[in-house]
């Protein structure tokens, strides 16, 4: 007769879960007490706190977290890990998830060549693959000469198994400067869709100031050269935040507009304002003089649904604006002309701007409206050596490749070529577009074209004032939108107040293109 086997324990693994438990908590502790202590005296949340701060509370899932140099005993025993100052992992925001590349700026000021590459990378190779946001949290002093005694040696500054370029074609990608980020910290801030910096603690340059001075003998502060303020003229970051608090906000209300990849849509929320609320005050928003100038962000506000609105780019090329909002619940990209900065016209800096908000939203699947208040491309000198004209026509080139449903709200100007860049098209895009009574359009202002086209009549009337007025007002009864109804030029003049109507209701059905677009991709 048969027995059971009897199996005799050979042991627990309580040592080895003890060593994992030890490890774990001496990576947490970061660069260690006197390091966190200095850091949090600078007034700065430590890489841990700013990830508490930016996720879902508990949802953060670290990889990689025994990642470091381990130190041992003559015999072999573990004794201690200096952890890497990289973290990384997973998390959710409002439930969604995304990953996270942090910068641990106790250990090593945050280095790029202080830590294990393999480590970052992996983060930002799971993001592409399993298609989720990357947020990268940046505190970095870039590469440091001590690399040499480490490796013996130098190396080819290259990172051939990160995804970058990919990543930016695949999902959302957000950099969020934190500190100094320069050399590849910079390139981490900057290689994103929606990038964010805090004022006078943050600065994003090629090279810090020591490196200057040695380059070209100038001396100069790390804010001045490469600061909020700097970057506010060279738009190479979107949007600035008063602190660290404020950064991780706007970072959680960028994603909230987006989807997980392009493979996916962005979410819609549930509707909760009156699609058919209508402002009485917009039937005057745009001043009959028009010389006067008004506050396209107050109408922005009115005709969006409330408090939807989220900025992208504000202090940058300010003739025009960009942002995300909502009509009905459902995200979409905004853009519209700011009459206050260079009279609206199409800046370098507003082409590149306006450029770049195209691409993110063709990319994405969000549907444009744009608010046209266009007088056409800034003239002068300056605006030759600047390249506006190359500006303007990469902005036509996005335009023709923009797969987002558009439409135009055509509200006062409309010249030049410019102005015809107001919406895609070309091919089968649809030219949908409605005007306000206050839309004037044409190849050139009537101020500026009668000058031109009536200067030698002008200066030998007895009053040249009053001729020119004269002239003026005649060809500005010619210019009446409804003429150009008459002709079907325009799909229809509006009511400004009925505006948001409109709008909420052409927005289902370019939702539903979106949607059907993805599914059609997807098979």
């Amino acid at each position: 007769m048969s027995t059971p086997h009897s199996f005799e324990p050979s042991g627990d693994w309580t040592p080895e879960l003890t060593e994992l438990q030890l490890r774990r908590s001496q990576a947490r502790a970061m660069g260690g007490p006197e390091a966190l202590a200095k850091f949090k005296a600078s007034g700065r949340l430590n890489a841990r706190e700013r990830i508490a701060a930016l996720l879902d509370d508990g949802s953060f899932r670290e990889l990689g977290s025994l990642a470091g140099k381990g130190h041992y005993s003559r015999d072999g025993a573990f004794e201690r890990i200096d952890p890497t100052n990289a973290i990384v992992g997973t998390g959710r925001i409002q439930g969604r998830k995304v990953a996270l590349h942090v910068d641990d700026f106790t250990i090593r000021a945050g280095s790029s060549e202080a830590t294990i590459a393999d480590k970052w990378i992996y983060i930002e190779r799971l993001a592409h693959q399993l298609r989720m946001p990357i947020i990268r949290l940046v505190d970095s002093a870039g590469g440091s000469v001590k690399l040499l005694m480490q490796i013996g040696g130098t190396k080819i500054p290259e990172y051939p198994s990160w995804p970058a370029n990919e990543l930016l074609k695949t999902v959302p990608v957000v950099g969020v400067a934190l500190g100094a980020c320069a050399g590849q910290g910079a390139i981490k801030v900057l290689s994103s869709h929606f990038s964010v910096m805090v004022r006078e603690q943050a600065q994003v340059m090629a090279a810090g100031p020591h490196v200057v001075l040695q380059a070209y003998g100038q001396s100069i502060d790390k804010n001045a050269l490469g600061g909020h303020l700097v970057h506010r003229k060279s738009a190479l970051v979107h949007n600035e935040a008063v602190n660290e608090a404020d950064a991780l906000a706007q970072v959680q209300r960028f994603l909230s507009y987006l989807p997980r990849s392009v493979f996916h849509t962005a979410p819609v929320l549930p509707a909760t304002d009156d699609p058919d609320r209508a402002d009485d005050w917009l039937k005057d928003a745009i001043p009959r003089d028009r010389r006067k100038i008004y506050d396209p962000r107050k109408i922005l506000a009115s005709i969006m649904d409330r408090d939807s609105v989220f900025e992208i780019g504000r202090w940058q090329g300010g003739s025009v604006i960009t942002a995300l909002a909502r009509l009905n619940g459902i995200p979409v990209g905004v853009i519209a002309n700011d009459p206050k900065v260079q009279g609206g016209a199409m800046t370098i800096q507003a082409a590149y701007k306006m450029e770049r908000h195209v691409k993110l939203c063709s990319l994405f699947g969000l549907p444009v409206v744009n608010f046209v208040d266009q007088p056409g491309n800034q003239t002068g000198l300056e605006a030759e050596l600047g390249g506006t004209l190359l500006g303007a026509t990469r902005v036509g080139e996005a335009l023709n490749e923009c797969r987002s449903p558009w439409v135009s709200i055509l509200i006062r100007r409309c010249f030049g070529m410019a102005g015809a860049l107001h919406a895609p098209k070309y091919g089968e895009a649809l030219n949908l577009r409605y005007a306000w009574p206050s839309a004037r359009w044409g190849s050139i202002p009537i101020e500026g074209g009668v000058m031109a086209a009536h200067k030698a009549e002008i200066e030998a009337a007895p009053d040249p004032a009053a001729k020119r007025a004269e002239l003026e007002a005649f060809y500005l009864n010619m210019t009446s939108p409804f003429r150009t109804a008459e002709k079907f030029g325009i799909l229809d003049i509006i009511d400004p107040r009925e505006t948001r109507a409109i709008l909420c209701d052409w927005i289902e059905d370019a939702w539903d293109r979106v949607c059907t677009d993805r599914l059609a991709a997807a098979d």
